[in-house]
């Protein structure tokens, strides 16, 4: 579209490509009301997970499994960030976060988790029976499940994120004593982190006995 020198015509804006939204993984029209955004982020988080497993209604899943694939993490994992934290879309979520942390600063995701290996000295004081992943495979296995490649169990791959969230939050928890005296407002900071972290480890740890027992929806 071009515009005539001496025009009087405002000139045309220029408007940003129209967002990601959860209307657009629905597979009938209507409003994106807060049953049908619920709806949806729980079609594309089992569209994902049970990619290559029977499906209800194998030309659904592929529909979704092709916009996630075409749209991105970042714009279906805005779906799931309203979603319980014990539901698939939930679990996908605290994934998707874990991925992101780690990707945004991996060294300081590996002092923390360092620390809290040390701490520990053996993983299954902290993790249970799953044997924690490094920051890197923390990442990969994120990675593989938000793409819907992820052909393992998917309960163990909860636990074992769980047992990385335990065991960074046990590091953080090491750290903020460590800084307490020195710097106060560093530690509080870290020990609020940890807190959270092992909530987050808790959920996910529902999410997995709930997967096992077929519940997790």
């Amino acid at each position: 579209m071009s515009e005539q020198a001496g025009s009087s015509a405002p000139a045309p804006r220029h408007h940003k490509p129209k967002p990601f939204a959860p209307i657009d993984f629905e597979p009938f029209a209507g409003g994106a009301d807060p049953a049908r955004v619920s709806e949806a982020a729980h079609l594309a988080a089992q569209a994902l997970v049970r990619r290559g497993r029977d499906s209800d209604d194998p030309k659904v899943t592929r529909r979704l499994v092709k916009l996630a694939d075409e749209q991105g993490l970042e714009a279906i994992a805005e779906m799931w960030a309203e979603s319980p934290a014990r539901s698939l879309p939930g679990a996908l979520w605290r994934l998707y976060a874990l991925r992101a942390a780690t990707i945004q600063d991996p060294e300081r995701i590996s002092v923390y988790f360092k620390a809290g290996k040390d701490t520990a000295q053996v993983s299954h004081v902290v993790a249970g029976a799953a044997e924690p992943p490094g920051a890197d495979e923390m990442k990969s296995m994120a990675d593989a499940i938000l793409s819907g490649a992820f052909d393992g169990d998917f309960d163990v791959a909860l636990e074992r994120s769980a047992a990385f969230c335990r065991v960074v939050a046990l590091g953080q928890a090491t750290l903020a004593d460590g800084a307490e005296h020195s710097n106060a407002n560093h530690a509080s900071k870290l020990t609020r982190n940890s807190h959270l972290l092992v909530k987050t480890a808790e959920d996910l740890e529902h999410a997995a006995n709930a997967w096992r027992l077929g519940e997790l929806d």
